[in-house]
Order: structure tokens, then C-alpha cells, then sequence
């Protein structure tokens, strides 16, 4: 079997031009997982810590409230976030709106921007109740 070389090859991710649409694409699949893996793992410990009494939860609140569980808790609540507006953002491309360059590139960056925003107020929400 002969090759053709007129025949066009698929296009490799070194042909397309870096985009929010595809950090936002590409985020979404991250956020997905982290969220189903790490964040099933949290809140399973959390759940066990609840019912195994108050040395099992006194044991997960330290973890939780030392600085790397600080880093793990507030990056699940920004996956949270970016996860579901994202999904929002695809939800409208799904109804055949925001197709148009600008208004897809636009939606994109707010969809990260949005994401850091509701992170950040979620974060000093808690923190001010809290104190």
C-alpha cells in the first residue's frame, strides 16, 4: 500500500496556537479528576473522622488546618470552582451559543478569572467567619 503524500495529516498540537479555550478545556479534565480523586479521598477521611469520634476528627482538623492542608483544601475549592464554570461555560456551547471567536475567547478567560475570583471570596468568607 502506497503512502499519498498530497493527503493531509491530522493536525498536531504543535500546529494550533495556544488559547484560553484549550487552557480551559484542559483544565476542565484536570479539575475533574482532581476532584473525583483527591477530593473522594477528603471527604471520605472527613466522613470516617465524623463517625470514627472526637481523636479521629481532632487528627483530621489538624491536618487540615496546618499549611498543607490549607494548600489541598483551598486548591479543591478552586478546582470546584473552575470545574463548574467551566461546565456552565460548555452547557452554552452545548445549546449552539459562544461559538464566535470573541465571544469564545471572552467567556474563556472569565471562565479563569471567575474560578480565581469565587476561590479567593470562598476563602476569605470561611477565614472571616472563622475569626
Amino acid at each position: 500500500m502506497s503512502r499519498n503524500s498530497d493527503r493531509p495529516l491530522s493536525p498536531h498540537l504543535q500546529v494550533w496556537r495556544w488559547g484560553p479555550g484549550m487552557t480551559v478545556s484542559i483544565l476542565h479534565r484536570i479539575t475533574g479528576s482532581g476532584l473525583a480523586v483527591v477530593g473522594l479521598a477528603v471527604l471520605t477521611w472527613w466522613l470516617w473522622a465524623i463517625a470514627a469520634g472526637g481523636d479521629a476528627y481532632a487528627t483530621f482538623t489538624t491536618h487540615a488546618t496546618r499549611w498543607y492542608g490549607l494548600v489541598v483544601l483551598i486548591g479543591l475549592t478552586w478546582a470546584f470552582w473552575q470545574h463548574l464554570l467551566s461546565g456552565i461555560r460548555h452547557l452554552v456551547m452545548d445549546i449552539g451559543a459562544g461559538f464566535e471567536l470573541k465571544t469564545n475567547r471572552f467567556f474563556a478567560v472569565l471562565t479563569i478569572v471567575g474560578g480565581l475570583f469565587l476561590t479567593a471570596l470562598t476563602v476569605f468568607l470561611i477565614l472571616g467567619v472563622n475569626q
